[in-house]
Order: C-alpha cells, then structure tokens, then sequence
C-alpha cells in the first residue's frame, strides 16, 4: 500500500491561502472596487474559484462586495491594521516607563487595548516578589465591564453606544463582586470620567483589585489603558499620581498635547 506523503493533506490549504493572498494584492492594488472578471484575469485563478475564495472573505468581512460581481478591501482589514498600529507603538512607548513603575510599587503593571467588546493585554511587568500569581497572560482577554481598563473605554463612549454594549453582552458577571446591572455600571463610568481613573474591585477575580489610567493619541483618542494588579489588600491608592504620571508620560510619547 502506497503511503502518502505526510504534508500531502496541507498542500490544498496553503493553495487556498496563496489564492487568498493573491486576491488582497490585486484588491489593494485598485483605489475602487473591481469586477470579479478582472480579479480572476489579474490572479490567473478561474472565475469559480475566484468567486468561491472572495464570497468567504465577504462572509468574514475581509472583503466588501458593494454590489453583486463588484469587489473591494473590508473594514475589518482596516480594524486588525489598526489594532496592530496600537499595539506596536504604544508598546514602544510603554515598556520602559512600565518597568519604572513596576519598579518602584512591586505590583504588576499591565497594558491593554481594545477590541471589540473586550480588552486585550499587550504587555505586563511585572516580577514573582509581588507575591500574586498573574492569570492573564500577554494576549489574554477580558470584559470592558469587569476591568479597569475596559471601564475606561466605557466611559469613553457615549450612552447610547455603553447601553448597546450592556444589551450585547448582558454584562455578564465573573464573580459575586461583578457589576451585572446598567445603572450601576453607569454610575463607575461617570465617577471614572470625573477622575480620570477607573477600577476593578475584584470584578474580574476574586482576591485582585487593580486601577487604571487612559493612555491618549496625538488626536486625542484614547488608545490604551495602563493598570496595576495587586491583591485586594494590598492595592494602595498612593499609587494613583504616579500610575497617572506614567500614563501621561506614555501619551506625551504618542504624541499628546501636554495640558498637564
């Protein structure tokens, strides 16, 4: 019996992704949308399959099809290159001021970024003398309304747009400490509007508290939330100026008018 060769069943996939590929360049490489005829001329690729690749990259937002036979880049091409654009220079500009802090509290210090409906953490400091075992690793995710950072980017947004959220997700606790009900959460958002900071008092875990303060653009955008995690006894609001400091010092990198 003839054996097969041990990459001959990843042999399709590739093809399919170089096809894929090969579409977004010829897309990327038109200012308009373009008829399925001239994709499948510029790629080489029968019509069938050109149409079979394109309709799953429309169905996964990759893709936008203004109208029918007529094709152009998706927002969520936009979204991702966005995301990365964050997440490379504000991490930049993060790392040595967030090792200072780290430094000085011997607490994790973490920075996060949204996405979505969730916060995604793109870089800790943080050392085994803090005595608290760090359960999100880089990479992990968590709720906007369980997490400091995330409550910033809450009260970032509009109502209507944080009721459309609290409709999305049903606000979702994780332990008995969650804030599970919209006038409550409501009422952190302004106080972290007021103050420029925001908390999680063992909302996300039981037994972890953390603050955070917002990290702006040069367009004056929040982009990035900069927290410390400390067991809940143990979290020291004398931290807050410097957290604050860092926070500014990081915006002031990105570009950030000092109004300071």
């Amino acid at each position: 019996m003839r054996k097969s060769r041990p990459d001959a069943h990843q042999t399709p996939t590739i093809q399919v992704i170089e096809r894929m590929f090969s579409l977004i360049d010829v897309l990327a490489s038109r200012s308009d949308s373009t008829s399925l005829k001239d994709i499948s001329e510029q790629t080489g690729l029968h019509p069938s399959t050109t149409h079979r690749i394109l309709n799953d990259l429309t169905i996964g937002r990759f893709v936008d099809r203004p109208e029918p036979g007529s094709y152009r880049l998706g927002m969520r091409l936009l979204e991702l290159g966005n995301l990365v654009k964050a997440r490379l220079s504000v991490r930049d500009a993060a790392l040595t001021p967030m090792r200072e802090l780290h430094r000085l509290i011997q607490q994790p210090v973490n920075l996060s970024v949204r996405q979505g409906d969730e916060i995604v953490y793109i870089e800790r400091a943080y050392s085994e003398r803090s005595g608290m075992q760090v359960v999100r690793a880089i990479g992990g995710r968590a709720p906007l309304h369980l997490t400091s950072t995330g409550k910033l980017f809450l009260a970032a947004d509009e109502a209507p747009r944080v009721r459309a959220y609290a409709t999305r997700t049903g606000l979702a606790g994780h332990t008995r400490n969650s804030i599970t009900q919209l006038p409550q959460l409501e009422r952190e958002l302004l106080s972290a509007r007021q103050s420029g900071v925001a908390r999680d008092n063992e909302e996300l875990e039981l037994g972890v508290r953390c603050m955070a303060a917002g990290i702006y653009d040069d367009q004056g955008k929040l982009v990035a939330g900069l927290s410390i995690s400390a067991p809940a006894d143990r979290l020291d609001d004398s931290w807050l100026p410097k957290l604050k400091q860092t926070a500014h010092q990081i915006s002031i990198a990105l570009g950030h008018e000092d109004h300071v």
